[in-house]
C-alpha cells in the first residue's frame, strides 16, 4: 500500500511558513539567540526560540496552533472526506509541558500551595495529540510517542501500521517540542551544549544548540505527490546517553528503511543526518553512513539551522526534506569547513549545490539506542 504526505504545517527557527523556511534553508541562513551562556536555535521572541508569539500558558500549544493554521483547508477537506473516527492523531514529543510544570512546582514550593489538578493534566505527556484531537475533531487513534530524539520519526511507522490494518483512512502525524529549561540544564550537565554555533562534522565541534518547533503532516493513501517510501527502526541499547561507536543500530535502521522502500543505497539522493554536533554522534553517524552509502550521496545536518528540537527533531528533519522535494532545492551543511579527522568520509552538501533530489533519507538517533530512519520521495 502506498502513502503520501499530502501537506505540511511547519514552524521552526527558520520561519513560521513555507516561504520563509525555504528562503532561509536554501542559503543556510542560520539564526540564533543566547540563553544565559548557551546558544539556542532561533529568533529572539518573547518566549522560546521559534518565531511564534505566545498565546497559551504552554508553549507547545502555540507551536501546534501555528502549524495547524497552515493546513486548515486540508483539515476541512479531511472532515468532508472521512469519518472523524477514521482519522488518527499521532504525535512525537519529549518535553510537552515540562517547562511550565517546573515553574508551577517552583511556585507551589515557594507559596506552600497545591497545584490545580486540571492544570497538571494540561501539561501531561499525551497532551499534544489530545490537544490536536480536540482542536480538529479527529478521534481515531490519538496518542503521543516519546522515545527522546527519535520520537517524531517513529510516529510515521505507527501511522502506517494503523492504515495498513484499515483502522485509519488518514493520520495527522508529526512532532512538537517547545523551549524547556529542564532539558537545557540536563544537556548542560552532560557537557553536551555548545557555547557557540553548533558545528556538526567539524574537528572543532563541541555540542548541540537546542531549538523548538512543530511539523504536522497529513498522511493518506495515494500514489501522487511526496510519498513515504520506507521506514527502519532499531534499538541497540548500547548506553543510556552515548551512541554505539560502531554505528550498528544506525546501520540497521538505514538498511531496514532501504529494504522497506525496495531501494538500493544508490537510489538515495540526499541524507538529512541526525547530525547533533557532539563528538560521539558525528563520528558514529558518519561511519554508519559511509558503511551503507559510501561517500557519494549528499548529506547535511539541518540542526545548525533549527537547533536540536529533541522530540520534534525527526518531524522537523522530515519537514525540511519535504520542502526540499516540493520546491526543488538542496539544503547545505552549515559548518566551519574543518572536517573532523575522527569522522568517516561523507559528502557534505554545499551552498549552491543544485543536484536534482528525488529521494531523501532522514535519520533520528536517540538516547538509549532508539534509532529511526525514514525515506520519502517524489
Amino acid at each position: 500500500m502506498e502513502y503520501i504526505l499530502k501537506n505540511l504545517g511547519f514552524v521552526c527557527a527558520l520561519g513560521a511558513n513555507h516561504e520563509d523556511i525555504v528562503k532561509n534553508a536554501r542559503v543556510g541562513n542560520a539564526r540564533a539567540m543566547f540563553s544565559g551562556n548557551v546558544m539556542v536555535g532561533g529568533e529572539k521572541v518573547p518566549f522560546g526560540s521559534a518565531p511564534v508569539e505566545q498565546t497559551h500558558e504552554a508553549r507547545m500549544y502555540d507551536l501546534i496552533d501555528c502549524a495547524l493554521n497552515q493546513i486548515v483547508m486540508d483539515l476541512e477537506s479531511l472532515k468532508q472526506k472521512y469519518s472523524p473516527n477514521r482519522v488518527g492523531v499521532i504525535i512525537g514529543s519529549s518535553n510537552t509541558g515540562v517547562h511550565e510544570a517546573q515553574k508551577l512546582i517552583e511556585k507551589a514550593f515557594k507559596t506552600n500551595t497545591q497545584i490545580d489538578r486540571t492544570v497538571i493534566e494540561d501539561l501531561e505527556l499525551g497532551r499534544p495529540a489530545q490537544y490536536i484531537s480536540e482542536k480538529t475533531g479527529f478521534c481515531g487513534p490519538v496518542f503521543t510517542v516519546s522515545t527522546a530524539c527519535s520520537s517524531s520519526l517513529k510516529v510515521f511507522q505507527s501511522a502506517k501500521e494503523f492504515m495498513d490494518n484499515d483502522i485509519c483512512d488518514a493520520v495527522l502525524v508529526g512532532g512538537v517540542d517547545g523551549h524547556c529549561d529542564f532539558a537545557l540544564n540536563g544537556f548542560d550537565a552532560l557537557g553536551a551544549l555548545s557555547k557557540n554555533h553548533t558545528n556538526p562534522m567539524s574537528q572543532n565541534r563541541d555540542g548541540i544548540n537546542l531549538g523548538e518547533g512543530a511539523a504536522l503532516f497529513i498522511m493518506e493513501k495515494g500514489n501522487s505527490g511526496i510519498k513515504l517510501l520506507g521506514i527502519g527502526e532499531s534499538s541497540d541499547a548500547y548506553h543510556l546517553t552515548s551512541p554505539d561507536p560502531t554505528g550498528s543500530g544506525a546501520i540497521d535502521s538505514m538498511q531496514k528503511a532501504l529494504s522497506g522502500a525496495g531501494l538500493t543505497p544508490k537510489d538515495i539522493d540526499f541524507i538529512n543526518m541526525h547530525g547533533t554536533g557532539t563528538v560521539a554522534n558525528d563520528a558514529m553517524e558518519s561511519l554508519a553512513i559511509n558503511t551503507v552509502f559510501g561517500d557519494e550521496v549528499l548529506c547535511a545536518s539541518t540542526k545548525p539551522l533549527t537547533g536540536h528540537t529533541l522530540g520534534a527533531a525527526g518531524a522537523v528533519s522530515m519537514g525540511l526534506s519535504w520542502l526540499m522535494l516540493k520546491y526543488n532545492f538542496v539544503i547545505p551543511h552549515v559548518y566551519d569547513g574543518n572536517f573532523a579527522p575522527d569522522c568517516a568520509d561523507i559528502r557534505l552538501a554545499q551552498i549552491g549545490d543544485n543536484k536534482e533530489i528525488n529521494r531523501v533519507l532522514c535519520n533520528a538517533f536517540a538516547f538509549g539506542g532508539s534509532n529511526a530512519s525514514l525515506i520519502m520521495g517524489k
